[in-house]
């Protein structure tokens, strides 16, 4: 019981770090394509 709650629980923090840093990506991409129209423009 204890080894499938401890399982439980590393998957869930390696699948938590995993999202973090895709949506830190994500975040970046946003980022330079919002840069590059802003540019595009001036």
């Amino acid at each position: 019981m204890t080894r499938k709650i401890l399982a439980a629980l590393l998957l869930t923090g390696s699948l938590m770090v995993a999202a973090c840093n895709t949506v830190e990506g994500a975040g970046k991409d946003v980022q330079s394509a919002g840069q590059a129209v802003e540019n595009a423009a001036q």
